[in-house]
This record gives C-alpha cells, structure tokens and sequence, in this order.
C-alpha cells in the first residue's frame, strides 16, 4: 500500500465519493489509487473550478468536499475560492500536488511552499510529512473543516510522501473523521433562554452554514422552541439583501438580538446602535474567539453575553429546552411580512422594450415550481440579487458573504451530481457566466445536465451602477461587455443554446432547455435595472 493508497482509503472512510479535480503530474498516484477505491473523479476545466464544485457538494450534502489539483501553478489558481468557501462556510478539503520533500532546496519541478499561501484562506494548512502518518494528517483535517465554524482546509502532498511504502498502516475509521460538538453549559443555556424570554420583540440571527439548506428544519423548530423568529443570513448585502425584503426595518424593531455564528460585521451595520430597537441587547454565540472578539468591539456594552459553543450545537440545546408559548405570534407574523416584502413590480415592462430582470426571474420560477425537486442557483452582481429577491427552491445556493462572484456555473454542476434527480436552475449575469465557461464542455461530458440562465445586460451592472450613481453617466468606464452569444457556444460544447430578446418566447424557451436533457445556456436579453433592496422605509 502506498502513502496514495492511504490517502484515498481514508477518504472512501470518510464517505467521499467523488473528488472534483483537474490532472496534473505530482498527483497521478492519487488518481490511480481512486480506480481501487471506487471514488469518481470529475475531472475540470481548471482549478479554481474543482474548487467551486467541492464547496457546492458540502453545502448540498453535509459531507466534505474534495478538490484535487496538482502543485504550484495549479494550487495557485485553487487559491481564489477558498475565500468564498471560508466566508460561506463550506467543509472543503484542498489537496494539492506538491514536489517531493527528498529534493527541498535543490530547485525541483514546481518546488514551491504552499503552506504560506494558503494558511490565511483556511482553518488548516499543512504539508503532509511521511507515507506512514498521511492517514491521520487526512483525518485530522477532515475533522477540523467540520467542526465548529465549518470551512476548507488544505494538505499538500509530496510526491515522494505519495508513491513512499504504507503497508501496515491502519486506515483511519469514520469516527476519526465526525466533526467535535461543542455545546452550551447548562448555566449559559439557562441564561439564553431566560433573556430570550423575557424579550418583546426577540431576534435570532444566523450564519451561512445555519441556513435551511444545510440544516434542514433546524431553524423552523428554533423558531417555534423559542417563539422568535430565526433569520440566516449569507449575503454581502447584509441587511440590503433582497431576498430578506426590509430586514433592516425589522431589525429596528428588535430589543434581543441573538447571533448564532453570525458574523457581527460590516452585513449588519456592524452592530451600530442606530441597527436594532433602542437599549436592544446582544447575545452572540459562536466557536470563534475572532468572531466573539469582534462582536464585543463593534457592540460594547450592548453584548450581555458572549459564549464559546458551536452555533448548531446551541441551536439543538435551545430546541431541546423548548420553552416557546406562542404569545409572539404578532411579532413573528409581522417579521414574516417585513422579510417578504419587495420593492419592486415584477409584472412591469422592462425599459426600452426589453425584458426586465424581475420578469426573466418570474419565468425562472415558473419553471422551478413545475418542476418537483429543483435546486436553485444565484451568482453574480445585480442580476445574482434579482435572482435571489424573485426565485426560490427548496434547496438554494449563493455566491454567499464574500462578494466574489463567477463560481455559479461551478455550483450548478456539482449541484446535479449531488442531486442526480433533480433539475437545477443557475442564474447569472453575463459577467459572473465567463469566468468558468469551459465547464459547460465538463458538464457535458459528464452527463450532468442543468440550465444555465444568464440575464445579459452586456455590462458589469454592479459597477457600472456605482459609476452612475457616484460620478454620472459622462464619467462611465471599463465596465462593458458584447452582446455575445452565449448560447451558441454551448451548443458548440455540446450543450443546448436559446436566445430571447422577446418576453412572448420565453416562457417557451425556457421549457425547451429543461426538456433538451443537456446542459442549457438561456441567454436573455435585460434592461439591466439596479437591484432591489428591500422595500421602502
């Protein structure tokens, strides 16, 4: 058995299935151990895209996901997205090639230390040492990309540590690999709850890795064990997020904010007094001293309590302690109507003549409603915020709190994979769809088939917004794009290409690319309208 054999055997342990990489000299071991293990590889177009889709995978199953590229150049453009999944807080496991240790210092092929460039995107970043202790480097890894603020981790693999003899070795079990619980204290939980109820108008706030994707009816049975609404909250935008309508106005109106790993940050004004309810209170809960300490500078004497605990963990303490008796049923009704309030007339016509983006959103949403099980897919700037403000599906993903934008194609594709039976909507803009365009071809060659919804506008709508707005129209630059035709270059990739520039064919458009049973391109033509924030108050 060799240091590669270890590797995969340990993630076969871990319950990997499949690995999203793209090939490269120093890993080949790996991908000749995978044949054994029955573990799939997914092969991309680049690096950054494996990268992606390993996010999308441990955001839509629970499990880690697994990138593998090769060493120095190929980690380097592994680099980007491992800031998104950080912020997003996705359990991703990086592994890079890496040249081997025997020859450190004498210039070896792509000799470089990865380690440094990595470190400060992840919870963990090591260099494996030996053939014979590679297993437990994978498994302590695996467990710390799980447990507390769940988020990407990263090994480097010599390639000498790789092919080097492991016979003997016992393959790390599941159990070394469960992320740590870490629950609140019988005296914290009684203190949470006891101000929880003595609140009015109480609010709970929760992070990415909280939200009703990955954890399900988690944060239905928060809202009823303590009769409060529960909020999670994945958007840069914060508290100008559409899809949480005027959740800056009901934020005003609370008295309790309790955090549950979320963030207390420039998304929530952070934390200024003139954010909540006056004298409201804070209670922040999370596993991260940096965030607790954060917490406390931005809040002050507003935190009554800050407490060491892992948010999911709490949140089952809190359910469990159930003490809810529907007396705020105003109160939560009235957060209901403040989050799905909109701004904006999705019937209305698009300026000059052409189809606006809240009606290209209203179409999407057709389609997801007829189609049963869906996942939903929002990238890019101000039509990623369309998306988000119009559609919904049972299960969504988002380009989530770090701002980055192009990952979107990335995430559809893994999202059919983990969800073979479902049909998948991505929406993006036209600027968000170039970054890894050439994994429609990956998508199309590995048969998983979604519909890729582009709103072109033909600009960087995002930015050229902020040019109108702060320096006017007579001072617009370096923000346009073609209108080009995306559409046929899927089909030239193998995929299936609509283009709509009429709101009387899209309808009808977009069936045929759900029916066409490849991967879609509809790419339509938008008036390139700024983004709602909520509704007016």
């Amino acid at each position: 058995m060799r240091g590669a054999d270890l590797l995969v055997r340990t993630l076969a342990n871990a319950g990997v299935t499949k690995i999203f990489s793209l090939s490269g000299n120093q890993i080949m071991p790996v991908y000749d151990a995978c044949l054994d293990a029955r573990i799939e590889i997914i092969h991309t177009r680049h690096e950054g895209a494996a990268v992606f889709m390993a996010d999308a995978w441990a955001q839509l199953t629970g499990e880690i996901g697994v990138a593998l590229v090769t060493a120095a150049p190929g980690a380097a453009n592994a680099v980007g997205p491992l800031f998104s999944a950080r912020q997003s807080e996705s359990p991703v496991l990086l592994l890079t090639g890496d040249s081997p240790r025997g020859q450190d210092g004498k210039g070896a092929f792509q000799e470089f230390d990865q380690v440094p460039m990595t470190a400060p995107l992840t919870k963990l970043s090591t260099r494996a040492e030996t053939a014979d202790t590679l297993g437990e480097t994978i498994a302590r890894a695996i467990r710390t990309a799980l447990s507390g603020r769940p988020g990407p981790v990263h090994v480097a693999l010599p390639f000498d540590v790789v092919e080097a003899d492991a016979s003997g070795v016992t393959v790390p079990a599941a159990a070394a690999m469960e992320r740590d619980h870490h629950t609140l204290s019988e005296a914290d939980l009684r203190s949470v709850v006891a101000m929880v109820a003595g609140a009015e108008r109480p609010l709970v706030l929760c992070g990415p890795a909280m939200n009703a994707t990955r954890q399900g009816t988690v944060l239905t049975a928060l809202t009823d064990a303590l009769d409060a609404p529960v909020l999670a909250m994945e958007s840069p935008r914060g508290l100008k997020d559409p899809s949480l309508g005027d959740v800056a106005h009901a934020l005003r109106q609370a008295d309790l904010v309790l955090s549950l790993g979320k963030p207390v940050n420039f998304t929530l004004g952070f934390g200024a007094a003139s954010v909540t309810g006056a004298g409201c209170r804070w209670i922040v809960i999370d596993s991260e001293a940096a965030e607790r300490e954060r917490a406390a500078l931005n809040l002050g004497d507003r935190l009554s309590l800050g407490i060491d605990a892992n948010p999911l963990d709490a949140a089952g303490d809190l359910i469990d302690a159930g003490q809810g008796k529907g007396a705020r049923k105003g109160w939560r009704d009235e957060m209901t109507r403040l989050v799905s309030a909109r701004a904006y007339d999705a019937s209305a016509p698009g300026a000059g003549g052409k189809i606006s983006s809240a009606q290209l959103v209203a179409a999407v949403q057709r389609q997801i409603e007829a189609a049963g099980e869906s996942v939903l897919v929002c990238d890019g700037g101000e039509f990623g915020q369309w998306a988000q403000a119009g559609s919904r599906a049972a299960e969504r993903l988002i380009n989530g709190p770090s701002g980055a934008i192009g990952g979107g194609l990335c995430y559809a594709l893994a999202a059919r994979a983990a969800r073979p039976e479902a049909c998948v909507f991505a929406l993006m803009g036209d600027g968000t769809v170039g970054f890894h365009f050439a994994e429609f071809e990956t998508a199309a060659r590995e048969n998983l088939p979604f519909v890729a919804i582009i709103g072109n506008d033909a600009c960087w709508n995002a930015e050229h917004q902020i040019q109108l707005r702060e320096y006017g129209k007579d001072r617009l630059i370096g923000c346009q794009l073609s209108q080009a035709r995306y559409d046929q270059a899927v089909e030239a990739l193998g995929g299936h290409g609509e283009y709509v520039t009429d709101l009387a064919e899209l309808d009808a458009a977009l069936s045929r690319a759900v029916k066409s049973g490849k991967v879609a391109c509809v790419n339509v033509v938008i008036d390139g309208q700024p983004a709602p924030s909520g509704s007016a108050h």
